[in-house]
């Protein structure tokens, strides 16, 4: 997973991100959390977007999701937990963390129909929380990461290329480590333990060309979808078994899906077919070399480069669409143009593919800010409109609340200054979770106010 707070310092306004990591001295404070509300007092009873994709299309992601790591290094054989999952959390546990666990369990039992638990101690799923310079002295861009057959992270500091962790020897899973911030906002903290906990009982692989999955680097799912949900009913049904190899599994899927996902047997593929084959390593690499960067212009550079390999790719999907993105995020400012008919085109593919409603609201987000810095004020209410309703439903606070900040700073300027105080007002709590801090949210609400306050 690359870290949220790389992604958060490369897309200024996209709040796709949590805010940078404090660098104060450890341990860890924990009182980051401690202002901020839970996901279920934010936003309630959980409502994910259902599965979009055919059934067929599905049988292929299982596939590449279950049987390749991230590395690319090919998992010989079917692996998972057998019989009841418990899980525990250890380590410097943030405030909110028990009640973010519980709620993302329940949806895991009643969602995907896990028979999996949450206990005081020896899980045979352990959280180990641990304050960020910890990890990354030892595993350098990991936001959070999963672990098989370990307990600690004392253990995995001490040999973090023991034989035992290697995924491909893996068939029935014992034991897993998740590791995750200690010190990190509650959004940032709930994304690791959705995505992590998912992979600890479920595929391992992520990938970018599917945007209705928080399996996926691009980071605008941030929590488990109905398309995740339904992966890991597959993954844990009994009609697959550990040890199984992927032929074994893929002549089993079609059968399993249809049971499981009437749904998907009438859902016809939309947009283009989707590839197969594994994205080429030099566009992932270029990727993350520009969200790692430190400047525009070696951003954009990166970013260039990742959409020229698009193009020659021929992709019409999720990657030419965050390609595009990345490309107008680190637009110099004499490209302004080009940057805002990129941005439209990745708009335009999400809007196609299927279950990219966050994609489309992160892109609104950009546009919405163009928009209001041009004084388009009644663009930029159309444009928030929409996209907080997908950021809502995705749980997504500071998305939310950047968008909500947008769009009272359109109100204020079409005259509604009432309502534009009672959005921002109401932005607050939203900002708090997405962004950890007073003062971040603060900043981010500052960021907005100078869109529509220049000269």
């Amino acid at each position: 997973m690359i870290p949220q707070a790389v992604i958060a310092a490369a897309l200024l306004l996209s709040a796709c991100g949590a805010a940078p990591p404090p660098s104060g001295p450890e341990p860890a404070d924990l009182s980051l959390q401690t202002r901020a509300l839970s996901s279920q007092t934010l936003f309630g009873a959980p409502r994910p977007y259902a599965p979009e994709r055919s059934n067929a299309q599905i049988a292929k992601d299982i596939l590449e999701l279950g049987f390749r790591l991230e590395s690319g290094r090919e998992i010989p054989h079917f692996s998972r937990f057998e019989g009841t999952v418990t899980l525990s959390l250890q380590g410097q546990i943030p405030p909110l963390a028990v009640i973010e666990t519980d709620r993302l369990l329940t949806r895991m039992r009643t969602e995907a129909g896990l028979d999996i638990r949450r206990v005081d101690s020896n899980g045979r799923v352990i959280v180990e929380f641990v304050p960020r310079a910890q990890m990354r002295r030892v595993v350098r861009d990991a936001a959070c990461f999963v672990l098989p057959n370990i307990a600690d992270w004392a253990s995995f500091r001490a040999n973090p290329r023991a034989e035992a962790l290697d995924w491909t020897q893996v068939t029935e899973r014992r034991r897993a480590l998740v590791i995750a911030p200690a010190d990190s906002t509650v959004q940032e903290m709930r994304d690791c333990l959705h995505e992590e906990i998912a992979q600890a009982v479920g595929p391992l692989n992520d990938l970018f060309r599917i945007g209705e999955s928080v399996m996926n680097d691009d980071n605008f799912q941030t929590t488990l979808t109905g398309f995740d949900m339904l992966v890991l009913r597959v993954w844990n049904d009994p009609a697959l078994r550990p040890g199984m190899t992927r032929a074994e599994v893929a002549e089993r899927l079609p059968a399993l899906l249809a049971r499981l996902n009437p749904r998907g047997e009438r859902a016809a593929a939309r947009a283009l077919p989707l590839d197969p084959v594994p994205t080429p390593r030099d566009w992932t690499d270029a990727v993350e070399d520009a969200l790692r960067s430190t400047s525009n212009r070696t951003g954009f550079r990166h970013a260039r480069r990742a959409l020229a390999i698009a193009l020659e790719q021929g992709w019409q999907d999720e990657r030419l669409a965050f390609s595009l993105f990345l490309a107008a995020r680190f637009a110099p400012p004499g490209e302004g143009q080009q940057a805002l008919d990129a941005l439209a085109l990745a708009h335009r593919i999400y809007q196609i593919r299927p279950g990219t409603q966050a994609h489309g609201a992160h892109v609104s987000l950009h546009l919405a800010a163009q928009s209001l810095a041009t004084d388009q004020h009644d663009l930029v209410l159309r444009l928030t409109e929409r996209a907080m309703v997908a950021a809502q439903r995705t749980e997504n606070g500071a998305l939310l609340s950047s968008l909500m900040l947008l769009r009272a700073q359109a109100l204020e300027a079409t005259g509604n200054r009432a309502e534009a105080e009672k959005l921002r007002r109401d932005a607050v709590p939203f900002a708090l979770f997405g962004f950890g801090s007073e003062h971040a949210a603060k900043r981010r609400a500052q960021e907005v106010a100078a869109l529509g306050q220049r000269e």
